[in-house]
């Protein structure tokens, strides 16, 4: 049976026998270069061993006991029913050779789209990052990916639509350290990053997908992972996982904290008033009761609450505002082997988010304040059928939210320096409360088929929405991949139709005609669902037996483009959309699983995103928002980077020893002004630094680079036990990276200068 509530992984039931066909006790080694997995295990005494959550792939199985002749085989791991693979052994004087290579599992045949995995031995090496940005910081290192400001994720140009997929349970609003608290990247074994040929039952939000599995260890006894770190700007964060096997029981609990006077990404140099806290504890049950039945149960509650960074003039005058963010959920799954063909996956889940934001008297140009949030019940039901050269999967969704909000603001000045900040008509002060009720029901079915070198997979997708809006779509998905024979090379191209929703953060403030109060010039449209043809064509290929270079084209004509704008200056965005988009682009990343001594990837992306008018959803008040309806105008999309580059490198020097050195490049984000906009009251708000890293000119913030050092070593090992210590620093020449600048008290946010930190692991 394939582990709780998995969409895209599986499982695999090894028996080790020896020639008579009795059971024996066996050490294995499985590996897979293509997903980025590479772990060792031990049988138990009557040689059985279930390996669940295992991405899907090729894999190189070996098999050694003393006095018996190693076995190692390929295998792949296609669907979510289990694979059973039966091993014997042959005594030692008898000599077998099976020539298997780690070079063999290289490339996914079965891949269809555009997808990267993030193994543990990454997870565990990886790069310190600022607090609350781990697994962000992981994401953003893959094409086709752009980190904004603040933690947010931007996959092939989307303002929305990233989906998180933990265990199974689909997170659907935004994921970024400014509105909700952060997953522990020390839960999780591995992370699969899909941009692009989608199957058909993953919806909603389909900008990209990162499905989190949670780290499970099959041993039985007690076992624990601790992890404690520190760095600059007073940074210091730690975890600690547990996990205890007792005969068909798995009791997992986990919790973590973390402190920092750098959580957002600030808009001047001085880091004013940027301290964060937070914390979380989740717990898990599983209990295996019998081969053919499993059920799980997670809890989890994490906490943030962090201050808003302020600018020159708000320091000045004594701005504090302070934001919480609150989550707590709950998990329920059960599967069912019906025969090791045929799989049943239900589950159920509730959620409780909300956030808030308090300002104090002295806050300028507005002080403002909100209290939003939503319950939420999901429950979904899947069957996986293998059956030949198939692999059919079907099934349905329903979701249930209930959602809140409460917002209000209070003028304290109309103009700085003489340079008006609002319409003198705008009210003093104003407040907003609303309530309603969100409905979403899906079903799919899906087929991948697998004949000889040639895989197909076709699907179709029904979406039903409704909030603001009632709409539904049915969205077919079509896939190939091509294993050329003899050449080491897997062509793909994939066509998606999206039904994506829109973003439920402030989406009732948005849709509101109470908000017309602000400026009876303004416009108030019903943000819809956008719709969407994504396009892709790609390869991978094997160089030397040990490097992949993988390439993809693709190409995404949108329809309701999903964008964010602010209200006034409160720094609080809100959903809207314009008629169209179309986003096109080209990623290559050449990848080194291991070398030698050497390992890293290099990857560059090129795209291009323009967007049209008018405007078709979302609240906009400015005097000319009319004009905004009968525009045609084309304009660059705020995720338009045209270039990002980067790379990573770790060379092991001896077996407890290795250093590695990343670097990033960005060319460059449109730069959000109104016209007339005072260079002076900018200068004073942000710095001379500051405003020398904008290009006004060509309406981009110029180029960004940063250069990062690391270096761990292995202070102590026996068997499963171990103590890891590593050191980090990032953006070595200190460079001043301004990630975004958007005018007046509206989004401008600096990447961090030079900072060191340490990272210290006891797994026992």
């Amino acid at each position: 049976m394939t582990g709780a509530a998995q969409r895209q992984f599986g499982e695999l039931r090894l028996q080790v026998v020896d020639p008579t066909g009795a059971g024996i006790s066996a050490s294995a080694e499985l590996v897979s270069q293509a997903v980025q997995f590479r772990k060792e295990f031990n049988t138990d005494p009557d040689g059985q061993l279930v390996v669940p959550s295992l991405p899907l792939g090729v894999y190189r199985l070996k098999v050694e006991r003393e006095g018996f002749n190693p076995a190692t085989s390929l295998l792949e791991i296609r669907s979510q029913a289990p694979l059973l693979q039966r091993i014997t052994l042959g005594v030692a004087p008898i000599e077998t050779t099976v020539d298997v290579s780690d070079a063999q599992t290289l490339l996914n045949p079965d891949r269809t789209g555009a997808s990267q995995q993030v193994g543990s031995q990454t997870l565990q090496d990886r790069a310190s990052s600022p607090p609350a940005r781990a697994i962000i910081g992981l994401v953003d290192t893959q094409p086709g990916w752009l980190l904004e400001a603040n933690g947010t994720l931007h996959p092939r140009g989307s303002e929305y639509g990233v989906q998180y997929v933990v265990d199974g349970l689909p997170l659907l609003d935004n994921r970024s350290p400014n509105f909700a608290p952060t997953l522990d990247v020390e839960e999780f074994q591995s992370l699969l990053i899909r941009t692009g040929g989608y199957p058909a039952e993953y919806g909603r939000q389909l900008g990209g997908v990162i499905e989190a599995t949670t780290a499970r260890d099959s041993r039985p006894g007690f076992h624990a992972k601790a992890t404690a770190e520190g760095g600059s700007f007073g940074s210091a964060g730690g975890s600690l996982s547990t996990q205890y096997v007792f005969g068909k029981n798995t009791i997992g609990v986990s919790a973590n904290g973390m402190t920092t006077d750098r959580y957002l990404d600030p808009p001047v140099l001085n880091n004013f008033t940027n301290h964060g806290s937070g914390a979380g504890v989740s717990g898990r049950w599983e209990r295996d009761w019998g081969d053919s039945d499993r059920t799980s149960v997670d809890v989890r509650h994490n906490r943030v609450g962090f201050l808003v960074p302020n600018e020159n003039l708000q320091q000045m005058a004594g701005q504090r505002q302070d934001r919480t963010s609150e989550e707590t959920s709950s998990q329920m799954s059960y599967t069912h082997l019906f025969s090791p063909q045929i799989l049943l996956d239900t589950r159920g889940s509730v959620r409780d988010v909300s956030a808030g934001l308090w300002s104090n008297p002295l806050s300028i140009p507005i002080a403002p304040s909100q209290n939003r949030g939503f319950r939420e019940g999901y429950a979904t039901t899947a069957l996986s059928i293998h059956y030949g050269i198939h692999e059919v999967k079907f099934g349905g969704d329903a979701l249930f939210r209930s959602i809140e909000e409460q917002f209000a603001y209070r003028i304290v000045a109309y103009q700085l320096g003489g340079v008006p900040i609002f319409d003198p008509d705008t009210p003093a002060s104003f407040a907003f409360a609303d309530r309603r009720q969100n409905r979403e029901q899906s079903a799919f079915v899906q087929d991948q088929i697998r004949y000889r070198s040639l895989t197909f997979s076709a699907g179709i997708r029904w979406d039903h929405y409704k909030l603001m809006v009632d709409e539904q779509a049915a969205s077919p998905r079509l896939a190939a991949s091509w294993d050329v024979p003899g050449a080491g090379l897997v062509l793909r191209a994939s066509y998606d139709r999206a039904f994506q929703t829109p973003a439920i953060e402030n989406l009732l403030l948005a849709s509101s005609a109470s908000l017309l109060a602000l400026n009876d010039a303004g416009l108030v449209l019903p943000v819809r669902p956008s719709r969407a043809n994504f396009y892709e064509a790609g390869f991978a290929k094997s160089l030397f037996g040990r490097a992949r270079l993988d390439a993809s084209y693709y190409r995404r004509d949108v329809s309701h483009f999903a964008d964010d704008s602010l209200l006034l200056n409160t720094g609080i965005s809100f959903p809207i959309a314009f008629a169209s988009a179309t986003i096109s682009g080209f990623e290559v990343k050449l990848e080194i699983p291991r070398w030698g001594p050497l390992s890293g990837f290099i990857s560059y992306s090129n795209m291009l995103a323009v967007g049209r008018l008018p405007v078709t959803g979302g609240l906009f008040l400015d005097d000319n928002s009319a004009s905004l309806l009968q525009s045609n105008d084309r304009f660059p999309v705020t995720q338009d980077q045209r270039n990002t580059a980067r790379a990573r490198f770790r060379y092991q020097v001896v077996p407890r020893l290795w250093f590695a050195s990343s670097a990033e490049y960005g060319s460059g984000l449109p730069v959000e002004l109104d016209n007339g906009t005072d260079l002076s009251l900018l200068q004073q708000q942000y710095g001379q630094a500051v405003v020398d890293r904008v290009n006004f000119s060509a309406g981009r913030v110029r180029p960004s680079f940063a250069l990062d050092l690391s270096v761990g070593a292995e202070l102590w090992s026996r068997e499963k036990r171990s103590v890891r210590l590593q050191a980090d620093i990032a953006n070595v020449t200190n460079r001043l990276n301004v990630i975004n600048f958007a005018g007046l008290f509206s989004g401008t946010a600096l990447a961090a200068p030079r900072w060191a930190s340490a990272r210290l692991q006891v797994e026992f």
